[in-house]
């Protein structure tokens, strides 16, 4: 284990070089994020996921720029210039960039216009100007004069490209420079001529400028992607007469004829050299702050998604709206299999109508239906509505449900796996059904990018998203616990220490052997070992099976510990599970030893009094505004109910049923300052919202959260309790106060903002 990076490391995060040296040791070893915090948190002093895969990142970081060194101090050495003071140097910094500034002098060269001055014999001219000793730089240049240069001109052109040279690979001034970027440098864009109709849409940036450090990530990114669509041409710098002084001030000495060709040559060397260098760097880490936000963006509205609240295990009704080839209707079982399927056309002001209502009538008797899921995409509105007029002589609770990248599951390789025999609108049916039921088990079966919860998704490092979303979907999944005789290959192969190829065996062995009575017969699957179990086995669920524990997070390594409760107190294991009396009278301190703390005796007590409970929200009921189906029918001025579909870096989206989601500016979220959008709202919330405008023609809504404050139904939150109202919707077309205070304000963020 390198100590230098568990200093490093400890130092970064604030945590102890023995909490660092755990950590990394317990990854080296193999054992998975999700794991170390659940089961190891005496080892690493409760470390949560995001700090332990902190430490896994900059383990890895680290360890690329000792490879560098490395390659650095061999390559210098080789060619016999390695000195104790550039090694001294080499060796003293963790910073890539200085790495790079150290080795520059020392890298091979392709041609250049200093190497050809050099090949012509040039560089004692550069070195007498570079000293800017006193004398005539013409008459010294004239001395160079041969058959490769023709007169004193291009003798003292060609020392000035070396001078150029040098002063572009000198450590010091680069530093200055980086210093100088940091600081003050400015983000600019213009439009190429030519381009504005085509580019209308980045309109805001046809002539921008705004300082790199106050310019927030989806600014940015939107640049970015308009210069890569040939729209805009941008740059990144500071001012050039600051920069070429700070140059001037560390070689310009004197004011001899030698020192005005220093100066040109110090120009020369920033336009040319320095600055599009500086420039690439900063883009690239401009870039890369911009990635990390958008991707932190999307992550944690994927973790808000993916642990949305579930119906449970009950047999749904699920209808794929549509109008002209009507409503595609699968009825699900419990478990999400597929019961019955057909089309209905319920939209339709004939005999249709009635065969739709007649079908889904049948259904729920036949399939004892407790609930219909309806896709929130084309007609999802109206087909509501139909639906829940119907009388089905039992409560038949309709729940609306966001089919964003439903259509994407339905084309992949796994939907034609499941449902060989059945169409795409069949299979999309079933996974806004199977959405309903348990969402976090069927998208994990979509690419998250296709989910529709991101920002700039497409533009940022992919490799670093598609590491980000996947931590995260390992994350919920083990969070919430997966029940092993039930679970999809999908969702198994997101448990910890397993993956693709044991989850498929893991399924094999089930169908071939029947359903799993005790974790330990995981241990009779092929290639699953006593690694595998160990990290596995505690996320994994068996309900009625041979030990109350394996329906619990309980790992198996501490069912001994929970029999010797269970004994002390002369009972079985169940009744200790079922009587907090009897867990009351433990006394936790005795059964603390060398492996063993009071941080994972206080996680199994816990265990004990609820196994198996679920961390998410229990499902909530929602009601849009009636008679508000169309953006035509939205007002200025209306207070209407609606439901956070996708939170960004300057605001948060939200349906109101009008089949075009409105944005809530940041500025809008609240009535005091918010700095991120997530400190007031969660993805699947229900708000409340004030229409502020509508734009038709762009198909823009713009809200206000403002004064509409009461408490809000969380998607995400800690709240469990039993939620069943209408997020306090008003009639439509009930108006409040005019708004006309906000409008001019709302154009100008409209502007700058959108």
């Amino acid at each position: 284990m390198n100590t230098k990076h568990i200093a490093l490391i400890s130092t970064e995060l604030g945590i102890s070089a023995r909490q660092a040296e755990n950590t990394m040791n317990l990854l080296s070893e193999g054992a998975t994020v999700p794991f170390i915090s659940r089961y190891r948190k005496e080892v690493t002093g409760s470390l949560d996921e995001v700090q332990i895969a902190r430490i896994e990142d900059l383990k890895k970081r680290y360890q690329e720029v000792d490879d560098r060194r490395d390659f650095i101090i061999k390559t210098i050495t080789e060619q016999e210039k390695m000195t104790p003071e550039l090694l001294e140097k080499l060796e003293g910094t963790w910073n890539l960039a200085e790495l790079e500034d150290i080795y520059l002098p020392y890298k091979p060269k392709r041609k250049t216009r200093a190497t050809v001055a050099i090949e012509k014999g040039l560089e004692p001219l550069a070195k007498a100007i570079f000293e800017q000793k006193e004398g005539e730089p013409d008459a010294l240049a004239a001395q160079y004069i041969n058959d490769k240069v023709a007169s004193a001109d291009e003798a003292l052109k060609g020392a000035r490209d070396i001078i150029a040279e040098w002063i572009n690979e000198n450590a010091e001034v680069r530093d200055k420079l980086r210093k100088l970027f940091t600081h003050t440098a400015v983000l600019s864009s213009k439009v190429i001529e030519g381009k504005e109709e085509e580019g209308n849409k980045y309109k805001d940036y046809f002539d921008f400028k705004e300082p790199l450090t106050s310019l927030p990530s989806h600014r940015v990114l939107a640049v970015f992607r308009a210069e890569a669509e040939g729209i805009l041409y941008g740059s990144i710098q500071p001012e050039e007469e600051e920069a070429v002084e700070i140059i001037s001030n560390q070689f310009v000495t004197g004011s001899s004829a030698c020192s005005g060709h220093m100066q040109k040559a110090i120009t020369d060397s920033y336009k040319r050299l320095l600055r599009p260098s500086l420039e690439n760097e900063f883009r690239a880490l401009a870039k890369e702050k911009a990635d990390a936000e958008a991707i932190e963006v999307f992550a944690e509205n994927l973790r808000q998604l993916l642990l949305a609240a579930p119906l449970g295990p009950k047999p749904v009704i699920a209808v794929d709206p549509g109008y002209r080839t009507g409503c595609k209707v699968v009825a699900l079982d419990e478990q999400g299999n597929m019961l019955d399927n057909d089309v209905i056309f319920p939209l339709e002001k004939n005999y249709k109508r009635d065969d739709a209502e007649a079908l889904l009538k049948n259904w729920v008797r036949k399939y004892n239906t407790a609930a219909i899921a309806v896709g929130n995409g084309t007609a999802g509105r109206e087909t509501e509505e139909f639906i829940k007029k119907i009388d089905f002589g039992t409560k038949i609770i309709v729940f609306m449900v966001n089919e964003s990248g439903a259509s994407v599951y339905s084309a992949s390789e796994v939907a034609r796996e499941e449902f060989p025999d059945h169409d795409v609108t069949v299979r999309g049916a079933v996974s806004i059904g199977r959405r309903l039921i348990d969402p976090l088990a069927e998208l994990v079966k979509i690419d998250p990018k296709s989910i529709g919860v991101g920002q700039y998704q497409h533009d940022v490092n992919q490799s670093q998203l598609k590491q980000s979303l996947d931590r995260v979907v390992v994350s919920c999944v083990n969070n919430v616990g997966v029940n092993l005789n039930t679970a999809s290959k999908h969702l198994l192969a997101y448990v910890s220490g397993l993956g693709p190829s044991l989850a498929e065996n893991i399924v094999k062995f089930r169908k071939e052997n029947g359903a799993f009575r005790n974790r330990a017969a995981l241990k009779k699957v092929p290639r699953l070992g006593e690694k595998a179990f160990e990290q596995c086995a505690g996320f994994l669920r068996i309900e009625n099976g041979d030990n109350p524990l394996d329906n619990s997070a309980v790992h198996p390594e501490r069912y001994p510990l929970v029999e010797a409760m269970a004994a002390q107190q002369q009972c079985s294991v169940q009744d200790l599970m079922a009587k907090e009396e009897l867990r009351k009278k433990i006394n936790l301190k005795s059964y603390v030893s060398e492996e063993v703390g009071l941080l994972t005796l206080e996680d199994i007590m816990k265990e004990l009094d609820k196994p198996s409970r679920d961390p998410r929200d229990e499902i909530a009921i929602f009601e849009y505004a009636e008679g508000i189906h169309s953006m035509e029918d939205v007002k200025p001025g209306m207070t209407l109910p609606g439901v956070v579909t996708n939170i960004t870096a300057f605001g948060a989206f939200v349906d109101i049923g009008v089949k075009q989601d409105g944005l809530v500016h940041i500025s809008h979220l609240s009535n005091r300052f918010v700095s991120n959008p997530n400190e007031v709202v969660k993805l699947n919330q229900k708000v409340t919202v004030t229409v502020l405008e509508v734009d038709v023609a762009r198909k823009r809504i713009s809200l206000s959260m403002k004064d509409n404050e009461a408490p809000a139904q969380s998607g995400g939150g800690q709240r469990r309790e039993r939620r069943e109202t209408s997020s306090g919707s008003k009639p439509a077309g009930k108006q409040q106060a005019p708004l006309n205070d906000f409008q001019a304000k709302l154009a100008e963020l409209r502007k700058k903002f959108n």
